[in-house]
Protein backbone atom coordinates (compact mmCIF):
# COMPACT_ATOMS: atom_id res chain seq x y z
CA UNK A 1 0.00 0.00 0.00
CA UNK A 2 1.11 3.46 -1.03
CA UNK A 3 0.75 6.44 1.28
CA UNK A 4 1.94 9.40 -0.84
CA UNK A 5 1.83 9.39 -4.40
CA UNK A 6 5.28 9.83 -6.00
CA UNK A 7 4.07 13.65 -7.54
CA UNK A 8 3.58 14.50 -3.92
CA UNK A 9 6.67 12.91 -2.93
CA UNK A 10 8.37 15.40 -5.93
CA UNK A 11 6.98 18.99 -4.58
CA UNK A 12 9.10 17.52 -1.17
CA UNK A 13 12.41 19.84 -1.51
CA UNK A 14 15.19 17.97 -0.46
CA UNK A 15 15.67 20.50 2.39
CA UNK A 16 12.49 19.42 3.97
CA UNK A 17 12.03 16.45 6.37
CA UNK A 18 8.07 16.05 5.24
CA UNK A 19 5.02 17.18 3.75
CA UNK A 20 3.34 17.79 7.09
CA UNK A 21 2.33 21.47 7.80
CA UNK A 22 3.38 20.98 11.42
CA UNK A 23 6.81 20.05 9.93
CA UNK A 24 6.70 23.11 7.37
CA UNK A 25 5.72 25.41 9.57
CA UNK A 26 8.40 24.09 12.03
CA UNK A 27 11.43 24.42 9.14
CA UNK A 28 10.40 27.77 8.95
CA UNK A 29 10.68 29.47 12.82
CA UNK A 30 11.26 26.53 14.29
CA UNK A 31 14.38 26.93 15.96
CA UNK A 32 14.41 28.91 19.52
CA UNK A 33 16.09 31.88 18.24
CA UNK A 34 13.94 32.06 14.87
CA UNK A 35 10.97 32.79 17.12
CA UNK A 36 12.56 34.73 19.69
CA UNK A 37 13.85 37.03 17.26
CA UNK A 38 10.49 37.53 16.15
CA UNK A 39 9.03 37.84 19.39
CA UNK A 40 11.75 41.43 19.96
CA UNK A 41 10.56 42.82 16.46
CA UNK A 42 6.55 42.07 17.32
CA UNK A 43 6.84 42.92 21.02
CA UNK A 44 9.68 44.75 21.21
CA UNK A 45 9.95 46.75 18.06
CA UNK A 46 13.64 46.46 17.64
CA UNK A 47 13.62 47.34 13.91
CA UNK A 48 17.51 47.08 14.03
CA UNK A 49 20.43 44.56 14.23
CA UNK A 50 21.89 46.45 16.84
CA UNK A 51 18.67 46.97 18.81
CA UNK A 52 18.10 43.18 18.43
CA UNK A 53 21.56 42.33 19.87
CA UNK A 54 22.00 44.89 22.46
CA UNK A 55 18.44 44.38 24.04
CA UNK A 56 18.13 40.52 23.78
CA UNK A 57 16.71 39.12 26.94
CA UNK A 58 18.47 35.65 26.20
CA UNK A 59 22.06 37.32 25.15
CA UNK A 60 21.84 35.59 21.32
CA UNK A 61 25.32 35.94 19.75
CA UNK A 62 26.47 38.40 16.77
CA UNK A 63 26.73 35.67 14.30
CA UNK A 64 23.66 33.90 15.26
CA UNK A 65 20.96 36.61 15.02
CA UNK A 66 22.86 37.52 11.70
CA UNK A 67 22.13 33.79 10.20
CA UNK A 68 18.60 34.12 12.05
CA UNK A 69 17.98 37.46 10.14
CA UNK A 70 19.25 36.01 6.57
CA UNK A 71 16.78 32.99 7.62
CA UNK A 72 14.06 35.00 8.30
CA UNK A 73 14.21 37.47 5.70
CA UNK A 74 14.59 34.63 2.90
CA UNK A 75 11.72 32.83 4.35
CA UNK A 76 9.69 35.92 3.98
CA UNK A 77 8.82 36.08 7.73
CA UNK A 78 10.85 39.47 7.77
CA UNK A 79 11.53 42.06 4.83
CA UNK A 80 14.63 44.32 5.03
CA UNK A 81 14.95 47.85 4.04
CA UNK A 82 18.30 50.17 3.26
CA UNK A 83 18.17 52.54 7.09
CA UNK A 84 17.95 55.56 5.79
CA UNK A 85 20.26 57.60 7.80
CA UNK A 86 23.09 54.90 7.37
CA UNK A 87 22.94 53.01 4.18
CA UNK A 88 24.75 49.94 5.55
CA UNK A 89 22.52 49.24 7.79
CA UNK A 90 18.81 47.76 7.72
CA UNK A 91 15.57 47.93 9.23
CA UNK A 92 13.50 44.62 9.44
CA UNK A 93 9.77 44.25 9.56
CA UNK A 94 7.63 41.72 10.01
CA UNK A 95 5.39 40.64 6.89
CA UNK A 96 2.11 39.52 6.92
CA UNK A 97 2.42 35.96 7.62
CA UNK A 98 4.65 36.56 10.82
CA UNK A 99 2.13 39.01 12.40
CA UNK A 100 -0.34 36.04 11.84
CA UNK A 101 1.76 34.58 14.36
CA UNK A 102 0.06 36.40 16.80
CA UNK A 103 -2.69 33.77 18.09
CA UNK A 104 0.44 31.25 18.02
CA UNK A 105 2.73 32.79 19.73
CA UNK A 106 0.13 33.99 22.67
CA UNK A 107 -0.60 30.61 23.01
CA UNK A 108 2.48 29.38 23.43
CA UNK A 109 3.00 32.21 26.20
CA UNK A 110 -0.02 30.84 27.79
CA UNK A 111 1.39 27.60 27.78
CA UNK A 112 5.00 28.44 29.08
CA UNK A 113 2.53 30.68 32.12
CA UNK A 114 0.73 27.66 33.09
CA UNK A 115 3.39 25.01 32.63
CA UNK A 116 6.66 26.60 33.48
CA UNK A 117 8.44 29.10 36.13
CA UNK A 118 8.36 32.30 34.05
CA UNK A 119 9.56 35.62 35.24
CA UNK A 120 6.58 37.96 36.67
CA UNK A 121 7.55 40.61 34.76
CA UNK A 122 8.20 38.61 31.72
CA UNK A 123 4.96 37.11 31.40
CA UNK A 124 2.89 39.52 32.06
CA UNK A 125 2.35 40.38 27.95
CA UNK A 126 1.84 36.82 27.67
CA UNK A 127 -0.80 37.41 30.55
CA UNK A 128 -2.56 39.93 28.87
CA UNK A 129 -2.69 38.51 25.19
CA UNK A 130 -4.47 35.39 26.77
CA UNK A 131 -6.46 37.41 29.23
CA UNK A 132 -7.47 39.81 25.38
CA UNK A 133 -8.20 36.58 23.88
CA UNK A 134 -9.18 36.54 20.27
CA UNK A 135 -10.33 40.25 19.97
CA UNK A 136 -7.08 41.46 21.71
CA UNK A 137 -4.75 39.63 19.36
CA UNK A 138 -6.81 40.63 15.83
CA UNK A 139 -6.40 44.57 17.07
CA UNK A 140 -2.82 43.54 18.17
CA UNK A 141 -2.59 42.12 14.39
CA UNK A 142 -4.02 45.38 12.95
CA UNK A 143 -1.46 47.61 14.43
CA UNK A 144 1.74 45.59 13.66
CA UNK A 145 0.02 45.84 10.31
CA UNK A 146 0.34 49.95 10.62
CA UNK A 147 3.56 49.49 11.90
CA UNK A 148 5.40 47.37 9.83
CA UNK A 149 3.32 47.18 6.11
CA UNK A 150 2.28 50.86 6.63
CA UNK A 151 -1.54 49.91 6.31
CA UNK A 152 -4.54 52.71 8.22
CA UNK A 153 -3.16 53.18 11.87
CA UNK A 154 -6.11 51.78 14.28
CA UNK A 155 -7.91 53.77 17.15
CA UNK A 156 -6.22 51.26 19.84
CA UNK A 157 -3.04 50.69 21.00
CA UNK A 158 -2.48 47.15 21.81
CA UNK A 159 1.52 47.37 21.25
CA UNK A 160 1.20 50.53 23.92
CA UNK A 161 -1.15 48.87 25.97
CA UNK A 162 1.47 45.72 26.31
CA UNK A 163 4.51 47.85 26.74
CA UNK A 164 2.96 49.94 29.41
CA UNK A 165 2.72 46.52 31.63
CA UNK A 166 5.46 45.35 30.62
CA UNK A 167 7.09 48.66 31.87
CA UNK A 168 5.07 49.16 35.05
CA UNK A 169 6.23 45.47 35.77
CA UNK A 170 10.02 46.13 35.27
CA UNK A 171 9.58 49.18 37.67
CA UNK A 172 7.99 47.33 40.43
CA UNK A 173 10.50 44.60 40.05
CA UNK A 174 13.31 47.70 40.49
CA UNK A 175 11.75 48.70 43.48
CA UNK A 176 12.27 45.52 45.15
CA UNK A 177 15.65 45.13 44.32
Amino acid sequence: MQFASSQTEKSISQTERSGCPINLSLEQFGDRWSLIVIRDVMFGNRRSFGELLANSEEGIASNILADRLKRLTASGLLSREPDPAHRQKGIYSLTEPAIQLVPLLAHMGAWGRRHTQPSRELSVRAQLLEKGGPELWNAFMQELRHLHLGKRRPARSVFGELQAAYEKAMARKGSRA
